[in-house]
């Protein structure tokens, strides 16, 4: 773990704890954090503002691309995101620069907790990077509106709610004013994608596990949640099983309930 981020060439480092609710990742960052890391807020840096468009929506270009300067990330440098250990706002950043175009970034597997598990260094002291020169040209992964993701399973893609399988069935909804899902979408919550300790399962299982779910080679994927950061774990999750093509509906559940119009099931 610490060879692979202190080689010669180190690759820009960034922080990006977070919580759905309780005291903020910036709190978490000052008290310890890998040498060199950059924090970067979720909730305000990479993405937008909540509102009709879900709580966790896209980040406007430039914002972002201004947030990223201002974290030293480059052109080609390699970047490394990392959270406390479950990976769920990790993947939401990982996602989120490769939306932006940026290769490579990769998700540091356990995360803040492996790290400090292992007795590898933490320090405190915040870090100063150079400007980065990164260009923002959204599109690098793809993405889903409303629309699309209600026509998905109806036009034979699989559509997969990542959500715990009580928000799903609309029994219990912890956040959102609205309870149940999109129609047609099937169940599979991301937290089954990980081991005990937070980690990625490997790919063999991640695969039989969408396969079970009902994916085939040529079936169209997309994933959702209640905002777009834990289904972006999905993703991630999808990636690692070589489905490189699946798409995020960003706005998710957040979003979808914002029309009346659009239909709920539970």
């Amino acid at each position: 773990m610490a060879d692979a981020l202190t080689p010669d060439t180190p690759p820009t480092l960034l922080d990006v704890r977070w919580r759905l609710t309780g005291p903020p990742g910036r709190d978490d960052y000052a008290a310890g954090h890998l040498p060199g890391a950059v924090f970067v807020d979720l909730d305000t840096q990479l993405c937008g503002p909540p509102g009709r468009d879900g709580r966790h929506p896209l980040p406007d270009p430039a914002a972002l691309q201004t947030v990223l300067r201002a974290a030293g990330v480059r052109a080609g440098q390699p970047v490394v995101v990392y959270d406390d250990g479950d990976a769920m706002a990790a993947a939401r950043a990982w996602w989120t620069l490769r939306w932006a175009g940026h290769r490579p970034t990769w998700v540091l597997d356990g995360g803040y907790r492996a790290w400090a598990a292992a007795g590898l260094p933490v320090v405190t002291q915040v870090p100063s990077p150079s400007a980065g020169d990164i260009t923002v040209r959204p599109g690098g992964l793809p993405v889903l509106d409303a629309a699309g993701a209600g026509r998905l399973p109806h036009d034979g893609g699989l559509l997969i709610d990542v959500r715990a399988p009580e928000r799903y069935r609309g029994e219990w909804e912890p956040v959102d004013p609205v309870a149940g899902h999109i129609p047609g979408a099937v169940n599979l919550p991301t937290t089954g994608h990980t081991d005990g300790a937070g980690r990625l399962r490997d790919a063999a299982a991640l695969r039989d596990r969408f396969t079970a779910a009902g994916l085939r080679p040529d079936t169209p994927v997309a994933a959702y949640c209640g905002s777009g950061v834990t289904a972006a774990h999905t993703v991630l999750a999808l990636h690692r099983a070589g489905r490189t093509d699946a798409a995020l509906y960003v706005g998710s559940w957040s979003e979808w309930i914002t029309d009346a119009g659009r239909p709920v099931q539970r």
